[in-house]
């Protein structure tokens, strides 16, 4: 089945099939909610397409980063849209509210999967008010039969800790095989975390990242570790604050959570818990419990592990012997369950910036008695 016009390769084009168009109309005034940790690229993925397709925009950038929001608002007001097109209002949540409470046609929320069930329930009596929602993951990264360590360390940092853990792809659970082999992956990105440069972003030598987004975060973040520790976690690198450095920095953590029940929670922070299991099957089903959907990951060297991971994982961005924070602006980047609803922006971000109007026309009045069936002569 094809969704688009094979001719011009576009997928929401006005196509005539013979008497038949296919017409697709904006929905009218899409709220734009973005987050902090990409506060340009991300709404851009939103806001973009809903230009495009017609819409008009109403952007909240996060209070945590509201001089992203300014400086976008002074770009378009640059590239000569017409005024009221884009429209930047500031705020915390209260602002955010308002804007939802103001008749919109179509909120695109890009957050933590808590907001994006609230949004749910909200517009739950309102169908027409369309939405797409880009949430988090507990995230499951699976290494199995994968020889060299060191390679694995690379590939695990890499998705656990880049940008201090703060991208909602971000790999929070490793899952590995019981026993020696599972030893060495976890003793080699033990090493290699312990390499890690937290710091200033000018600072010297160069750091590889840097605080969290404020140190309310941070406190919250190391509690929902603590939590876990408490609950019966083992400790394989503690985190906490870093030296003579301000609050919002801590230093990433590796815990053990085999047998121990941990909530089944995003921590939005360089925090990565390591569960060993006794067999690939069982590792495909440690990474399928989760509630949340977004990214995950299999590091092998064998490619039939990769077929049978790539059938049975629930996820949206599934990436192989890559980070799972790997993505493209081209390619679909959402998730099912507590992760999103489906709609996934990129190419796709066409489904729900407009609507298909389906039209059956004629160039004339036709007289079309001789097709009616069952009149009296």
């Amino acid at each position: 089945i094809r969704a688009y016009d094979e001719r011009t390769g576009e997928r929401t084009a006005e196509t005539g099939f013979g008497q038949a168009v296919l017409r697709h109309r904006p929905h009218g005034v899409a709220a734009v909610l973005g987050p902090f940790n990409f506060p340009g690229h991300l709404p851009n993925g939103h806001i973009v397409p809903a230009l495009l397709a017609g819409d008009t925009v109403v952007f909240k950038p996060s209070e945590e980063t509201p001089l992203t929001g300014r400086l976008m608002a002074e770009a378009f007001e640059a590239a000569d849209l017409p005024t009221g097109v884009v429209n930047v209002v500031q705020g915390g949540r209260d602002t955010g509210a308002i804007l939802l409470d103001s008749g919109i046609d179509a909120l695109m929320f890009t957050g933590s999967g808590a907001a994006g069930a609230q949004f749910r329930r909200k517009f739950a009596d309102d169908p027409h008010v369309i939405l797409a929602l880009e949430l988090g993951g507990n995230n499951p990264l699976v290494v199995w039969d994968a020889a060299d360590a060191e390679a694995v360390a690379g590939i695990v940092v890499q998705s656990a800790f880049v940008t201090t853990g703060q991208r909602c792809s971000c790999a929070r659970r490793l899952i590995v095989p019981e026993g020696p082999q599972g030893e060495a992956i976890v003793a080699a990105v033990e090493s290699m975390v312990d390499r890690l440069i937290l710091a200033p972003w000018n600072s010297t030598p160069e750091p590889y990242a840097g605080p969290l987004i404020s140190a309310r975060a941070a406190e919250a973040a190391l509690t929902a570790l603590q939590d876990r520790i408490d609950a019966g976690a083992k400790v394989i690198r503690a985190s906490g604050p870093v030296d003579n450095l301000p609050g919002a920095f801590v230093r990433p953590a590796i815990i053990d959570v085999t047998g121990v029940a941990v909530p089944d929670e995003e921590m939005f922070a360089p925090f990565l818990s390591v569960t060993r299991v006794s067999s690939f099957e069982a590792a495909v089903a440690e990474a399928n419990a989760t509630r949340y959907g977004l990214s995950a990951g299999l590091v092998s060297d064998d490619p039939a592990n990769w077929e049978h991971f790539i059938r049975r994982i629930r996820a949206g961005v599934v990436n192989f012997n890559r980070p799972t924070t790997g993505a493209a602006g081209d390619m679909p980047f959402g998730g099912l369950g507590a992760s999103g609803n489906h709609r996934p922006s990129a190419y796709y971000a066409a489904d729900y910036c407009a609507y298909p109007v389906a039209s059956f026309e004629a160039g004339a009045v036709k007289n079309i008695e001789s097709e009616i069936k069952g009149l009296r002569p």
